[in-house]
């Protein structure tokens, strides 16, 4: 399960805090960390982040990140969310066929 606490802009995924500094060491969109809600910075960055997370590949991440942003975290409340990981697994077997 993927949540996002709007406040904090905190992201964790199964329980585990996302924290930015990985994906800003391959493309750093927002200094300032994740968003959601839009299709901004700190959403490529959260995209990003969830990419790589799910892949585990960095080239693949990159490959699907900004479909992702457009796609999914744009798409985002700006409010707390909760994102099942099955949807993003779906969506990167749909991307990758």
């Amino acid at each position: 399960m993927i949540t996002g606490n709007w406040e904090t802009r905190d992201v964790f995924i199964d329980g585990r805090q996302l924290r930015p500094g990985k994906s800003q060491k391959i493309r750093n969109h927002s200094p300032n960390g994740f968003n959601w809600g839009y299709a901004g910075s700190g959403p490529s960055q959260l995209a990003i982040a969830i990419m790589l997370h799910f892949t585990k590949n960095k080239n693949r991440a990159m490959n699907l990140y900004q479909d992702f942003k457009w796609e999914i975290v744009a798409g985002l409340p700006q409010a707390n969310f909760t994102l099942d990981n099955s949807i993003v697994e779906n969506w990167i077997k749909e991307k990758t066929k």
